[in-house]
């Protein structure tokens, strides 16, 4: 009979651990299908889409969603975040792609120019939740703003630097205005990116000195 008592005593707290780790990870799925959903939304439709296309692209209550973040903006950030970071991981090279700072500074226009090719491509991921928002204190403008200053200007400037460029910062400013041109105009369908992206960042590139 203890045994048997002990054993029953059991039940009940492995069953209470089953559905407290269930909820969590029902909650785990429901945060990343709504940050999916989201990511690809705002990037598309812009950042002033509505907690209703939100949750119906997630297949989530509107309940959820402020259960799993305090407010729309505080998921815009969060979406924003996901995707400039992944934005820039493709653009910029992998530490073993070559010494020569002035190919590690074309490829990112390379990729650039691939990227521009996709029918879903809608422009720069850094630069239009700033256009849209107009408050660059807007915590989804800082997040942008910040990770395309470390990630992507900070790419320019280390890469100018080891390429002795004659004004490493003149040639970081031009590189991002490139950039921003060029992504904006692919983006909007003013422009067909390729081959020329590379060759006019070739053309600053040389003519800052850049040495391979």
């Amino acid at each position: 009979m203890t045994i048997d008592k002990a054993a029953s005593d059991v039940v009940p707290e492995t069953s209470e651990a089953t559905a407290t780790a269930t909820a969590v990870a029902s909650s785990a799925s429901q945060r990343e299908r709504l940050l999916n959903a989201a990511v690809d939304l705002f990037y598309r439709h812009g950042v002033g889409v509505g907690a209703n296309a939100l949750c119906k692209s997630a297949g989530i209550s509107k309940k959820s969603m402020y259960q799993l973040f305090d407010s729309k903006d505080a998921l815009l950030v969060a979406a924003l975040e996901r995707r400039v970071l992944a934005d820039a991981a493709f653009l910029l090279p992998p530490p073993d792609f070559g010494p020569s700072p002035r190919a590690r500074l074309l490829h990112v226009f390379r990729q650039l120019e691939k990227f521009a090719q996709s029918p879903d491509y809608m422009g720069c991921a850094f630069l239009a939740p700033q256009v849209e928002l107009k408050d660059s204190a807007h915590p989804a403008s800082l997040v942008a703003a910040r990770v395309k200053r470390q990630h992507l200007e900070g790419f320019f400037r280390t890469e100018a630097e080891r390429g002795n460029a004659t004004d490493p910062d003149f040639l970081t400013r031009q590189l991002a205005v490139l950039y921003d041109g060029a992504s904006t105009r692919a983006g909007i369908g003013a422009d067909d990116l390729r081959g020329l992206a590379v060759t006019t960042a070739e053309t600053l590139i040389e003519a800052a000195g850049v040495t391979d």
